[in-house]
């Protein structure tokens, strides 16, 4: 494709247009300035070879992204403040943080520094050849938006701050991305994932500010880059089926398909909506779609894989997609949940990292509080066949059931899980994954206790746990839906590696909704079936009787309790998920057949 002109690209008022700051909410603009006032002091520190090196000595991926993450966080909070106050109170620290960026050897992290995709990391980058990966992409994004909203405050103060983040954006960003091919670029059937759209949205953000800013020296490469980042989004669709599930999960939902709707909105910003047929497809409208589907109630969401059950507030770019996809209930979703953060609109955690997702929340701010949310749509029932993520509630239980296989991006061993929410609290849960380290992502992946099914809601047959990969999967699968009644029924003996291969296990879940029950159903070859349950809540067990609360109980039928084990929550990620310990009830099957009725 070639494009003779483009428009500038021009998203937000820059601090030079008062008006448009002065006109901001008193109250949004009270919390911008509070949040750059507990940054006004904030040492930007150095980050020094050996933090850098420490992920490949030690495969402490946290010590190092703290740190890395807290300077850009406090950057973008000081750059809000100024453009809103304009009073110059913040200026030193937004120069000190600009600088502590600029100078650091890389923006690449540790985790992700090498060149050919699963490939060991090298323990220090080279300068000379920049990684583009998800966060060099969105520090380029970070600082192409500083030049832009403060250019001519930066220009007085002194030129050659614009032409360093320029020259830096450049050889970092630009240069890279025309020149080298990084995989998540896309190639052919390579199966992509977050990273494709992520990355692109930031590089065209930084690109097309870069190349209209006065003080940039970017050279033309409008096609270029058009057609790069549309190959890019397209290897990236390629890999959905037309439902639209996010096989990441929720979490991920917001870079994927968030930022899948970010670069196109980009594209079709500067080619007068060269792009916008894209938003008439069945399946971009059905991934915009997926976290309102997945939503249980307040803060929950729908889980598997990496995902955590707390995934964040929908707010602004949900919004925005709910109106280019020309569904009003997302927008109505997003806008609901957006008023539900209330003081903590920026608290997630893409918010604070992207200074392009800050200033969309600012300036579409008082668009999401006055939109019409007192009959917003409630999610309903759904099945999602190239994931196999079944959903089915009614207004007091909550239930999926995750079928496919064990090949999802980011995956746990968890095909034929069940979760179950009622009354939008978490009963039956799937625990998410701990904070990353060198291990998560390794040869040594499934030997962490989270990947394992034996801590899902699955059997342990034959003292056999599931196994890693795509041939490991649910079959014969069927489904139905409608208004009372909702099941799902697979085998899942595949997704096991057994020296008996006459070994066969069926899970069939059934909700009667008008009974408000809920019946686990398996049936089974096997000799020796170990049934784990991961219980939000303490579980006491009483002869054939889980209770769980005063209202909440479950019984069942040819088995006998082995534990309840405490599950201890002390992993900072876990944490912002569970508020408490988490529990494990094992039951041993004593027959073929298990049977436990929830209500």
């Amino acid at each position: 494709m070639k494009f003779d002109s483009l428009k500038p690209f021009r998203p937000f008022p820059t601090i030079d247009d008062r008006e448009a700051y002065k006109n901001l909410p008193e109250n949004l603009k009270k919390q911008i300035i509070k949040m750059g006032e507990a940054c006004i002091n904030y040492d930007f520190p150095h980050i020094r070879a050996t933090d850098y090196a420490s992920f490949k000595r030690k495969g402490d991926r946290a010590s190092f992204e703290k740190v890395y993450f807290e300077k850009r966080h406090n950057l973008n909070s000081l750059v809000a403040a100024e453009c809103v106050e304009n009073k110059g109170r913040f200026w030193d620290s937004i120069i000190n943080g600009i600088y502590s960026i600029l100078g650091e050897m890389a923006w690449q992290l540790p985790a992700h520094n090498s060149y050919v995709r699963e490939t060991p990391q090298i323990i220090l980058p080279d300068m000379s050849r920049p990684v583009l990966d998800l966060f060099a992409c969105e520090t380029g994004c970070q600082l192409a938006m500083v030049d832009y909203l403060l250019s001519s405050k930066l220009d007085d103060f002194c030129p050659s701050i614009r032409k360093s983040i320029s020259f830096e954006l450049e050889h970092r960003i630009i240069k890279p991305f025309l020149n080298e091919h990084f995989w998540w670029m896309g190639n052919g059937d390579e199966p992509m994932c977050n990273w494709t759209p992520w990355c692109t949205q930031n590089i065209l953000i930084t690109y097309f500010l870069q190349k209209d800013a006065s003080a940039g020296h970017i050279k033309n490469n409008d096609d270029t880059v058009i057609n790069k980042a549309k190959y890019a989004l397209d290897c990236f669709l390629k890999d959905y089926g037309e439902d639209g599930c996010c096989d990441e999960g929720a979490q991920y939902y917001r870079h994927a398909g968030l930022c899948l709707d970010g670069a196109l909105s980009v594209l079709n910003t500067v080619t007068d909506n060269a792009f916008n047929y894209y938003y008439d497809s069945v399946k971009v409208k059905n991934i915009a779609s997926y976290i309102f589907n997945v939503h249980v109630d307040d803060k929950y969401y729908i889980n598997f894989a990496d995902c955590s059950p707390v995934a964040g507030h929908a707010g602004v770019r949900e919004f925005l997609y709910g109106k280019r996809t020309n569904q009003p209930g997302l927008s109505a979703f997003a806008a609901k949940d957006f008023k539900t953060a209330g003081a903590n609109i920026f608290a997630d955690e893409s918010n604070q990292l992207n200074l392009f997702y800050r200033m969309q929340t600012i300036f579409e701010y008082e668009n999401l509080m006055s939109f019409d949310t007192e009959n917003s749509p409630l999610p309903g029932d759904i099945y999602y066949p190239s994931v196999g993520l079944f959903i089915a509630r009614n207004d007091t239980f909550t239930v999926a059931v995750k079928a496919g296989d064990n090949d999802d991006s980011h995956n746990h061993n968890d095909t034929g899980s069940i979760t179950l929410y009622k009354n939008g609290k978490p009963l039956l849960v799937d625990i998410g994954v701990e904070t990353y380290s060198a291990k998560t992502f390794s040869s040594k992946r499934y030997e962490i206790w989270t990947m394992q099914s034996g801590y899902h809601n699955l059997p342990t047959i034959n003292g056999k746990d599931q196994m890693p990969g795509a041939e490991y999967r649910a079959t014969n699968v069927e489904t139905s839906l409608d208004e009372k009644f909702a099941e799902i029924s697979m085998n899942i003996e595949q997704a096991y590696c057994f020296d008996d291969n006459n070994v066969t296990y069926k899970r069939t879940v059934t909700f009667d909704k008008e009974a408000n029950t809920i019946k686990l159903h398996d049936t089974t070859t096997a000799n020796d079936v170990v049934l784990n349950f991961i219980s939000y809540v303490v579980p006491t067990v009483d002869g054939q009787t889980i209770i769980f609360d005063e209202t909440t109980k479950a019984a069942f039928e040819d088995a006998e309790l082995l534990e309840i084990e405490t599950l201890p929550i002390t992993d900072a990620r876990l944490q912002t998920a569970w508020d408490h310990d988490l529990y494990r009830i094992r039951l041993r099957m004593n027959s073929s057949d298990f049977i436990m009725k929830i209500d």
